[in-house]
């Protein structure tokens, strides 16, 4: 039941029903306490992470809040990554789904980029790898739905500059 004590932090204390929050929040699916600790650690000045160690835990959370960022390790208990995306597919509004592994090889990224996940993190977790990616993540997320992303936030973590990537130099 851990795992649900961090739903009363989202929105100052009370539950979201809407997506005003729903940006800024990433659910973290792990077996293992040490990774579920350090992606908090790395996200939280900018994120709450609501941490789940089951993929029955992850989908109760799911219902009761919009949540646009799943990250789920390769080696979560009581079903696999993949259950957990075949899941999170059929949701009317899918959050992105981040899978975790020690051995990320190319047969795994593949396989998950196929299935429909996002991005494969390795671990041990690269703290500015694992915020690159959930930036881009959620401005994707953002993008979809219509949320207006200003000029600075865009660029900042995509590459660093505050501008749109691409060849902007005039001749």
């Amino acid at each position: 039941m851990t795992e649900n004590r961090s739903l009363s932090k989202i929105g100052n204390g009370r539950k979201t029903t809407g997506r005003e929050n729903a940006f800024k929040v990433v659910l973290s699916i792990s077996p293992h306490n040490d990774d579920r600790a350090y992606l908090k650690g790395i996200l939280e000045s900018d994120w709450t992470v609501v941490a789940s160690s089951t993929v029955a835990s992850a989908l109760s959370v799911l219902r009761e809040i919009p949540i646009p960022i799943v990250i789920c390790d390769c080696d979560v208990s009581a079903g696999t990554w993949g259950e957990m995306l075949h899941h999170l597919l059929c949701l009317s509004d899918p959050p992105l789904m981040i899978v975790t592994s020690c051995l990320p090889d190319k047969g795994l990224w593949a396989e998950a980029l196929n299935l429909g996940a996002w991005d494969v993190l390795a671990k041990p977790f690269d703290a500015d790898e694992v915020i690159r990616v959930v930036d881009i993540a959620c401005q994707h997320w953002k993008h979809r739905h219509g949320v207006p992303i200003g000029r600075t936030e865009a660029g900042k973590s995509a590459n660093g500059s505050g501008y749109p990537a691409g060849n902007w130099n005039q001749a």
